[in-house]
């Protein structure tokens, strides 16, 4: 009473549905030119599902099959690889970091500039972008530390729409009569360059950018002092800052380096050059950039190396 209904649909490996399949799939084979349907599983009983008796025998009889792993020597020469490649690249990586950083920077400055030409003809009136750089191994002091590695930028307005001081007779600028345009701008790792490099003139690159004199040029040499320098914070408060190094927009956006005593240019330049920390660096480093701005346009233009 226990025998199957047909001997003939059992296979020698315990599945039952295994002579259904093989008829059904026996047309198939003829049509196909003699190929069966793929299998989803190796190892399932000619594809009706139920596990192969043979390979489960099979696997307990040789369990390392199925559990086979790294030898400790085999892990520690791995994690040795690994090593020795982070050597390799962590130099790649810092000086991508620092192109990075120069980048951040020149774009920053670049802001600031537009900042200040938008708000002089925006506005009818005169503005100017100072310059200032202090020891970045020390925190914003009050008077600040003189040194390198922390650019100091401000933006401020004259509040009566005309130059402030006297062009026959120049002197600092009266903080009562200044207007402070958002807030200071300080870049950490970078240090005003004045350019020691000789481009060539019309290209967009750094190496073919247009010459700049030295006097126009706002650089850690250059240009002299402004006379009509000004200080932050505006109004009746102590100074801060002084800027004795700025740019100043007109209201029609043409450019002058400190005052109307210099007359607009092709291009006034900003250069700096990144540090690791206070000290100056040794020579002049790879990844430098300068930033033109076209003195009659207004322009702001980034050449990095």
């Amino acid at each position: 009473m226990f025998a199957p209904s047909n001997p003939a649909r059992v296979l020698a490996n315990g599945c039952p549905r295994a002579t259904a399949y093989r008829s059904l799939t026996a047309p198939v084979f003829f049509r196909s030119g003699g190929r069966l349907p793929r299998r989803s599983d190796p190892k399932a009983g000619v594809g009706c599902g139920c596990r192969s008796r043979l390979n489960s025998n099979a696997s307990a009889k040789n369990p390392e099959r199925c559990c086979a792993a790294f030898t400790l020597l085999e892990l520690l020469i791995v994690v040795g690889i690994i090593g020795l490649l982070m050597v390799l690249i962590a130099p790649a990586f810092t000086y991508i970091k620092g192109g990075t950083d120069v980048t951040s920077a020149a774009y920053t400055i670049k802001g600031v500039l537009d900042t200040a030409r938008t708000y002089a003809k925006a506005n009818n009136t005169y503005t100017w972008v100072g310059f200032y750089e202090e020891d970045v191994s020390q925190p914003s002091t009050n008077p600040p530390t003189l040194g390198t590695g922390r650019l100091i930028m401000s933006i401020v307005a004259s509040n009566d729409g005309t130059t402030v001081y006297d062009p026959n007779n120049l002197a600092p600028i009266p903080a009562t009569k200044l207007t402070q345009v958002g807030k200071l701008t300080k870049i950490d790792n970078v240090h005003l360059w004045t350019h020691t490099d000789t481009p060539s003139g019309n290209g967009l690159s750094f190496d073919t950018r247009p010459n700049v004199a030295p006097a126009y040029c706002i650089g850690n040499s250059s240009p002299p002092n402004s006379a009509t320098p000004f200080q932050y914070p505006v109004g009746n408060g102590s100074a801060q800052y002084t800027f004795l190094k700025a740019i100043e927009f007109g209201p029609r956006g043409e450019v002058r380096i400190n005052n109307t005593s210099n007359s607009p240019q092709r291009a006034a330049e900003i250069a700096f050059e990144p540090t690791h920390g206070a000290p100056t660096p040794a020579s002049v480093p790879a990844n430098v950039a300068a930033i033109q701005v076209n003195g009659f346009a207004g322009d702001v233009r980034i050449y990095r190396r």
